[in-house]
């Protein structure tokens, strides 16, 4: 039974290789540094369109390529679930963060169900390119800047798990080795 959401297609759909699906802890692929995007062409303007198709449908606020299964430095985001409000990340650089470091509960859906308290600078500013090709720099405050961190951390191989505490690794033990559980049996039946 798939218990996945029913993705929001776009008119005249997405073609079925740009369907994805999140990849999940601990799946390797979220573990390794992901590599630049060379070609700024219509297949990577599609891959930002599904990758935002598949934050939708998950309901999350952010989604890094390599969560999606794709080893690209690709970050999608929309932090106040705004029309308009959608930022794509391509090959970003965060430049420097500053300000208080603030604790506050992240969620990732990586992680499906699991909240851990991350501390994070306020404010970063990113060098990146838009899907399109064209490169800039900005600074974004707030939780627009805990969101591109959190995705950041995505294309550098850190995970959630990487930045618990002692006590929400314990917290969340049970459900951090059911993950691990899940995706061994994913692995033997193939």
């Amino acid at each position: 039974m798939n218990d996945e959401p029913r993705i929001a297609e776009p008119p005249g759909g997405l073609p079925a290789e740009l369907r994805f699906r999140v990849t999940l802890y601990p799946d390797p692929v979220l573990r390794r540094r992901a590599l630049p995007v060379q070609a700024f062409d219509a297949d990577l303007r599609d891959t930002v369109q599904a990758m935002f198709t598949r934050m939708y449908a998950s309901k999350g606020v952010g989604l890094a390529a390599p969560q999606v299964g794709l080893p690209l430095r690709v970050v999608v985001l929309n932090a106040t679930g705004e029309p308009g409000d959608e930022i794509t990340l391509v090959n970003p650089t965060i430049l420097e963060k500053t300000g208080p470091e603030t604790l506050l509960e992240e969620g990732c859906l990586s992680f499906p169900g699991i909240y851990a308290e991350v501390k994070r600078p306020d404010r970063c500013t990113v060098r990146a390119w838009s899907a399109g090709g064209e490169e800039f720099e900005r600074s974004f405050g707030g939780f627009t800047s805990r969101v591109i961190q959190h995705e950041y951390d995505h294309l550098e191989g850190v995970l959630l798990v990487d930045r618990m505490s002692a006590a929400d690794k314990l917290r969340h033990k049970a459900a951090l080795a059911d993950l691990v559980d899940a995706y061994r049996r994913a692995r033997a039946g193939r």
